[in-house]
């Protein structure tokens, strides 16, 4: 079974990232597959390089880093949301003009169309967050 997920969820201010990841892990173990994990709204701030959990939380962006290493998931973060929040590609802030960038690695930023896509080939989107 091919699994999307969409997270909403800050990564420390609720815990639908937190759940997503775990999900994530279970399908994952269970032999299923993931076709894409998409962050909207606040759940954007998963894909921060910028993130600095203290030593005594959980570090969820070097989780999701090492499970999309792990398992080639595509992590998708959507531009709209992610522009407005501030969180941005080396090419978008190159584009805008702003002077820094903090799209983290193995995330990348992609519009509505990829979660349409996703939604069309995988058998479940399970939602994480709001």
């Amino acid at each position: 079974m091919q699994f999307t997920l969409v997270v909403y969820g800050a990564p420390h201010g609720s815990q639908g990232a937190a759940t997503a990841l775990r999900f994530a892990r279970a399908v994952l173990t269970s032999g299923h597959g993931i076709y894409r994990v998409f962050f909207y709204g606040d759940g954007i701030h998963n894909g921060s390089a910028l993130t600095a959990p203290p030593q005594d939380e959980q570090d969820l962006l070097g989780q999701w880093q090492a499970l999309q290493q792990q398992h080639q998931l595509d992590l998708t973060v959507c531009i709209a949301a992610a522009q407005r929040r501030g969180v941005l590609s080396e090419s978008e802030a190159s584009r805008l003009e702003k002077p820094a960038a903090n799209l983290a690695e193995g995330f990348e930023l992609a519009g509505l169309g990829q979660l349409a896509e996703a939604a069309a080939l995988s058998d479940r989107i399970v939602t994480f967050g709001g």
